[in-house]
């Protein structure tokens, strides 16, 4: 079961939105009181138990400011959800509560919540004759929320209720003063009686936006730590427990029988009777120790003590950074979430408000790609470019903030599959993650921003993300401007130049015989040669001296070094995409497929500037797998602006390359290779012995050349 739709009328700074939802990750972006938070309060209201008291508690802040007067209008909430399972508890919740009416099996059901003007008022409305603004206003002016308001709870509705006409339907038309008598259920909905309500059945989460953990940390209500501790003290068995009890007994024994203790007890009675006698002395006084020796108080008094990354040093919760903290104070948080899941209840809903803040931009978009607990809807607010780029652009909710009211848009609405799939890998890289990356790779060209990440997930299972590299397309900014932000005097991180050379793919020699095209042809291809040999010039130059950057050239340019690679199969499967004809189709697969760089070559730049590269690469795209080879030249850029490897990053790849290999044959045996990688993650073997175990299975694998590349790396410092 999953949240499909809520719609909300009239509730805060949403004067009618819709927002669409779907089963796993869903992200909801805006700007700064966009309401990103009033959504996820909207649906607390209804889905969190402890914010249920809130719903009875509405005031007139709740209600849209582009109403102008609120007196008369309706607050209303509704959530919808989908996929319902056919357990019979479930079944019997949403049929007699929530269900929408007619169906043998509810699949589908709605929770709305109605804040209305009570009974007396509505009937009041109802018998005014049309028209008749006076009689409206004399009815309107002295409402009060105290006095004359309700919360109203209903299922089984099929309206839509951001319709303008169902609400003048439901609720009335101010400006005919036109107000129903009846409520018709079958639309609107019957009321949910409270001990059917749909939060306790349900497994609900929310995680405010990260403001200040420090203090929320030394907050006995609101630390998280304390929490899972409070939980996890009543499990513990009494006979389990015992021995450490005793020991903190004898400890607390110890201390108060140290000499100096006893002599300082000593002389605070005698100072005392010296003080006012023995008449009005204590009649006892004794110095205790008092660490508690109870399970839940003993596991309480824990705290975390965290080191940096890269630190030696282990600190206490106020020592970390901001970011630290932040990332520390969610993963309690998700990790209490975890906990709290049943397999009692018929749903999990993880909300997450802004959780980006202070948190490094590669941890915000790794943490958020993998955030998936599978059977759990997660929703998360953000105005953070980084999450918002990893986030699956058919579950985005875009608010736009207006004034008194703000509108939601969902970018994939009227889309198709692979439209939405070619949108999903074609949209902007943020240019300003050059400034926070551990390292950089920069591109001039649409092919290579578009398919250089998805190669290297498809082949290493890892992302760039995840190794703290941005691509970067300058486009026609040039690499100097760019890359002179990385040097000695500046930002000390590497970067990698992946440019093409240009090479000639055919002879270039005019001959006697050649026609006009083939004469410009030639030209055109040696003119190319000629910019590509300057551009090197200029770059080799450019990065004399200067550790952090280097060049790395494409012998042709990307498409041809693609085919080159051994990769003609992927771009095979997309000529039905680029050309019409049955003859050109044939005779582009046989070009493709040649052994002839001039043939080859020539085709597959054809095809390029025919769609134009970067709507060919979001094509090509579609093409890349596990087997795709990578050319050496963007491996080696990865590697150098990667910089370091740790054992487990690589054990990691390798280990994903020997999955891979065995789901392809099976027949292949790893058993010593699995052995030499689990000594090399704890230290114990060199990446050379790593490199000679794969070697002796899989010879020719891509990973063999990763891992010189790194090896290579390291040498040269």
């Amino acid at each position: 079961m999953y949240i499909s739709k809520v719609s909300l009328v009239n509730y805060r700074n949403f004067l009618n939105a819709k927002f669409l939802f779907k089963e796993g990750i869903n992200t909801i972006i805006g700007e700064n009181g966009s309401g990103k938070t009033n959504l996820f309060r909207a649906i607390r209201l209804l889905l969190e138990d402890a914010s249920l008291q809130y719903s009875y508690k509405l005031s007139e802040s709740d209600f849209n400011r582009a109403l102008g007067n609120w007196k008369g209008h309706w607050i209303i909430i509704s959530i919808e959800f989908d996929k319902i399972n056919n357990e019979e508890a479930i079944q019997a919740l949403f049929v007699h509560g929530a269900g929408v009416i007619g169906e043998a099996h509810v699949e589908k059901a709605s929770y709305n919540l109605f804040f209305r003007p009570k009974a007396d008022i509505r009937q009041r409305l109802s018998e005014l004759t049309a028209g008749d603004t006076e009689g409206l206003n004399a009815i309107l002016e002295p409402l009060t929320i105290k006095d004359n308001y309700e919360t109203f709870f209903t299922g089984k509705s099929t309206a839509d209720f951001n319709d303008p006409q169902v609400y003048k339907q439901l609720v009335g038309d101010f400006e005919e003063v036109i107000f129903p008598a009846t409520i018709d259920a079958s639309l609107f909905g019957a009321k949910i009686p409270h001990q059917l309500s749909v939060s306790k059945e349900i497994s609900f989460t929310f995680i405010q936006a990260l403001r200040d953990v420090i203090s929320d940390f030394h907050n006995n209500r609101t630390n998280p730590l304390l929490t899972l501790l409070k939980n996890k003290s009543g499990e513990i068995k009494e006979e389990d427990y015992q021995p450490i009890s005793d020991l903190v007994k004898q400890l607390n024994e110890s201390i108060e029988s140290l000499d100096d203790v006893e002599n300082i007890r000593k002389d605070i009675r005698t100072t005392i009777q010296d003080a006012v006698g023995q008449t009005y002395s204590p009649s006892s006084l004794s110095i205790r120790s008092s660490v508690p020796s109870e399970a839940d108080k003993l596991l309480q008094s824990l705290k975390l003590f965290i080191g940096e990354p890269d630190e030696a040093y282990e600190g206490g919760i106020h020592e970390l950074s901001l970011g630290g903290a932040n990332l520390i104070f969610l993963t309690l948080k998700l990790l209490e979430f975890k906990y709290q899941k049943s397999n009692d209840t018929f749903a999990n809903f993880l909300i997450i408000e802004e959780p980006e803040a202070h948190i490094h931009n590669h941890i915000q978009k790794t943490l958020f790609d993998k955030l998936d607990y599978g059977d759990t809807q997660i929703m998360y607010s953000t105005h953070s470019t980084q999450i918002s780029e990893v986030s699956n652009v058919e579950k985005i909710n875009i608010l736009a903030k207006k004034m008194n009211n703000a509108e939601v848009y969902q970018p994939s609405t009227r889309l198709g599959a692979e439209s939405i799939s070619e949108i999903q890998r074609y949209l902007d890289a943020v240019r300003t993650n050059l400034l926070f990356a551990k390292g950089v790779i920069l591109v001039e060209g649409d092919a290579e921003e578009i398919l250089i990440p998805q190669m290297i997930k498809k082949a290493f299972g890892v992302s760039l993300d995840e190794l703290g590299i941005s691509l970067i397309n300058i486009r026609s900014t040039g690499f100097t401007n760019v890359a002179q932000l990385f040097h000695n005097d500046r930002i000390q991180r590497k970067c990698s130049i992946v440019t093409d050379l240009d090479e000639a793919i055919c002879d270039t020699t005019i001959l006697e015989g050649d026609d006009e095209p083939l004469k410009k042809y030639k030209n055109r291809v040696a003119q190319s040669k000629k910019k590509g040999l300057e551009r090197k010039v200029i770059l080799d130059t450019f990065i004399h001296g200067n550790n952090w950057i280097n060049t790395f050239y494409a012998d042709y340019t990307f498409e041809v070094d693609f085919i080159q690679k051994g990769n003609d199969f992927e771009v095979v499967n997309i000529i039905d995409k680029v050309y019409t004809h049955p003859g050109v189709r044939q005779q582009s697969k046989e070009d493709l497929e040649s052994d002839d760089v001039a043939v080859y070559g020539k085709r597959v730049l054809t095809m390029a500037k025919q769609e134009g590269k970067g709507w060919f690469a979001i094509l090509l795209a579609n093409e890349i797998f596990w087997r795709t080879n990578i050319p050496e030249y963007i491996i080696d850029a990865v590697v150098f602006a990667k910089d370091s490897f740790s054992n487990h990053v690589i054990a990691d790849i390798v280990d994903y390359r020997i999955r891979k290999n065995l789901e392809e044959d099976d027949s292949l045996d790893f058993t010593a290779c699995n052995a030499i990688l689990e000594q090399y993650r704890k230290g114990e073997v060199e990446l050379e012995t790593v490199i000679k175990g794969i070697e002796d299975v899989i010879a020719d694998d891509q990973i063999v050349t990763l891992l010189k590349s790194i090896e290579l790396n390291v040498l040269l410092g």
